[in-house]
């Protein structure tokens, strides 16, 4: 995987938040925007894993803590999804706890309760793992 072409999955996942919000407007339940987004990525044949599990291993033990993703994308961008009327730092710890977690080197959080998803229902985060990846 490269920067180009996390940079236009990126492109392609803000594009199918988009036509969500497009068609279903602001207000609505995390749950319906999911169903949603999980329809649209479907349609555009782009591969995800939903509501996975996400293991925490502390010295070669698996922890007991329970945490799920709301999409990951390409085994490469976890997707956090909100309608909350304003992102938080605890959305934004969530997001780069499960991009650490899975060694994912790109994040996306997007809120669905907002009057642009372009604008400002959507932050995308990179690590040091996206650092590391050739540009091309």
């Amino acid at each position: 995987m490269t920067k180009k072409q996390l940079n236009d999955l990126t492109y392609e996942i803000i594009g199918c938040a988009i036509e969500v919000h497009k068609e279903m407007g602001r207000g609505l339940t995390e749950k319906i925007y999911h169903e949603c987004m999980k329809h649209e990525l479907t349609s555009r044949n782009i591969n995800y894993q939903t509501e996975m599990r996400i293991p925490v291993i502390y010295k070669e033990k698996e922890m007991d803590i329970h945490f799920r993703c709301d999409l990951f994308i390409e085994n490469s961008i976890v997707i956090e999804l909100k309608s909350v009327q304003d992102l938080n730092v605890i959305s934004e710890a969530q997001l780069l706890t499960y991009m650490k977690l899975l060694k994912a080197p790109k994040g996306i959080l997007i809120n669905f309760n907002c009057c642009n998803i372009f604008k400002d229902g959507q932050k995308t985060y990179i690590n040091e793992l996206f650092t590391d990846l050739p540009q091309f």
